[in-house]
């Protein structure tokens, strides 16, 4: 079994980091353009086999894609943060020529590859995949969802001073502060609603630091945050190559479900060996849906981008 991870970044060596602690796939290409820091990294973790006892092996590369031959899973980390002065236009063209020059080469040398896209703007990345890259709708998957409903249950988790564990919590919609919707009404406590434990303001408080998330730890750490980005990205992949049937909100192609078509947005699938198995099914609010719908307007808009930019 070989998982390839494109872009040895914080959030793509962190991923690699997460997988070979977990022993589950034979080999591990690390790719990335810049001369040598795949290769650095990659040395790095596997010097740190004889102290955790894994046996997988990672293998760094620059560029070459030959290497990634045979791939089962793929993960692309690569792209560009969005600049100060950068616009929301910019940042979409700039990534959208580095996403589908890589996916390209990657269906190439593994045309039977699922596609795990963890790059921004996370939604508009994975629609721009599966148009552009031919294949079946349940091997191409964003992965923000995964990564949203982790951050809810943290928050929901610090508030009830609960182990995370014992929570079940989903975000869906878009991946974005504005566009995420975290299903505090849904949100169980050992199957217990939290609502039976939390006002209406404490709810509200759990909901806004949960949609701020990101741009909290930005403005924490002066960057993108890695640890927890890396940690849902490889969770998703152990779910796919051991075949483990995991429910995770990941953003998927809606063809009617929640009322919309011809999109890709978070909402709860059935993770296993073919990709994304099913979505499930969830009763909205009227309230719930109305969120919904605006969330995929936002992402409709930055979808609209590519297509003003003749990238599909």
């Amino acid at each position: 079994m070989k998982i390839t991870i494109v872009g040895a970044g914080a959030v793509g060596a962190t991923t690699a980091d997460n997988l070979v602690r977990r022993n589950i796939a034979g080999e591990i290409i690390l790719l990335d353009i810049k001369e040598g820091v795949a290769e650095g990294k990659a040395q790095d973790m596997m010097q740190t086999a004889a102290l955790l006892g894994f046996d997988s092996k990672v293998k760094g590369v620059t560029n070459d894609y030959l290497s990634t031959a045979g791939s089962s899973v793929a993960v692309i980390t690569s792209g560009i943060p969005r600049k100060p002065g950068m616009t929301r236009e910019e940042l979409i063209g700039t990534n959208a020529g580095i996403v589908k020059s890589v996916v390209e080469n990657l269906v190439k040398h593994s045309p039977d590859i699922i596609i795990l896209i963890v790059s921004n703007p996370m939604d508009t990345m994975t629609y721009l995949t599966l148009k552009s890259s031919g294949l079946p709708k349940n091997r191409v998957i964003g992965m923000g969802g995964a990564l949203d409903s982790a951050r809810f249950k943290y928050q929901i988790s610090q508030k009830l001073n609960a182990s995370a564990n014992d929570l079940n919590a989903i975000v869906i919609g878009g991946h974005g502060d504005t566009t995420m919707i975290p299903l505090i009404e849904h949100a169980t406590w050992n199957s217990i609603p939290v609502n039976k434990f939390l006002n209406e303001e404490e709810k509200n408080e759990i909901i806004h630091k949960t949609m701020v998330g990101g741009a909290t730890l930005t403005a924490l750490i002066g960057t993108s945050a890695w640890y927890a980005p890396g940690a849902a990205a490889a969770a998703m992949v152990e779910s796919i190559v051991c075949n483990q049937n995991r429910l995770f909100t990941a953003s998927v192609l809606l063809e009617g479900e929640f009322n919309e078509q011809d999109i890709t947005m978070g909402v709860p699938v059935i993770i296993n060996n073919k990709g994304w198995d099913r979505i499930v099914p969830l009763e909205l609010s009227d309230d719930e849906q109305a969120s919904f719908s605006k969330s995929a307007e936002a992402v409709r808009k930055m979808n609209q981008v590519l297509l003003d930019s003749n990238l599909l």
